[in-house]
């Protein structure tokens, strides 16, 4: 499958802090930093923590490509990441994103083993990674494990259905709003670091739109842009500004998503 423009192959390394995973999770501060992690009650956690391996998630990573056969799953805590549906002449667009609310992966515990998405990391950060078998057996325990993923994985395909929607009927300007409190909600702040071209890859428009849209959002005075670096300067104008869609997909994750999350 061709390489997205502007993305590229980059090696993933567990986290070089120096902290081993074993010591990470005995004090669980880091798996709270995950809202599903931090949902699984305690006999469940127990059993995954000496398998969540903390790794670095570097801007621009693949984590893994269409059609291939993956053997992790991730939990982000800081990083977010992008699911994008790639076409064969290296086109694509974004079609859900994942932030510290949720995990990548979820075909691997649904039995399909493969996705034609590819996942790459929109915003650099950090995560766990967890062996996909140790997820499965889990899965199939058919306990509060499976009821979780499955409730996180119907507001996923919320979120990828209303993606599509907005696509198809609402305006850039709309578009770039709704893609930018999505990030926003999975962000410490209100800054992102994002070039044009990046941000027109995960719409799967030209990046002569995004200028464009973006030109109307700093003069509204919502957000400030320079050299790769949007810093969102009006949250309600936006909302005030986005579609529908936005308020669509955040009460599916609200309803039905667990609220005990430390991020």
């Amino acid at each position: 499958m061709p390489t997205v423009r502007g993305q590229r192959k980059i090696a993933l390394t567990e986290s070089s802090s120096g902290l081993d995973p074993r010591s990470v999770v005995s004090s669980s501060h880091e798996t709270k930093l995950n809202q599903l992690l931090a949902a699984l009650p305690d006999a469940e956690l127990r059993r995954l923590l000496p398998h969540l391996k903390y790794v670095e998630m570097p801007l621009r990573y693949v984590l893994y490509e269409s059609g291939g056969v993956e053997r992790w799953v991730y939990f982000p805590t800081t990083a977010i990441v992008s699911l994008l549906y790639v076409m064969a002449n290296g086109d694509a667009a974004e079609i859900a994103v994942v932030g510290p609310e949720g995990m990548v992966g979820v075909s691997l515990f649904l039995g399909g083993e493969s996705t034609p998405s590819r996942a790459v990391v929109q915003s650099g950060g950090r995560g766990f990674r967890l062996n996909a078998q140790i997820l499965k057996d889990e899965f199939d325990r058919s306990g509060p494990v499976a009821r979780l993923l499955l409730r996180y994985t119907q507001a996923l395909i919320t979120q990828m259905s209303q993606t599509a929607v907005c696509n198809r009927h609402h305006s850039l300007d709309q578009q770039l709003c709704r893609w930018l409190l999505l990030s926003l909600d999975r962000l410490r702040g209100s800054e992102l670091m994002m070039t044009q071209e990046l941000i027109a890859n995960m719409l799967g428009v030209r990046r002569e739109g995004v200028t464009e849209g973006a030109i109307k959002l700093q003069k509204a005075g919502l957000i400030s842009y320079s050299r790769g670096r949007i810093k969102v300067l009006d949250r309600k104008g936006l909302e005030q500004r986005v579609c529908e869609c936005y308020a669509v997909v955040k009460v599916e994750y609200d309803r039905l998503l667990p609220v005990q999350f430390a991020g």
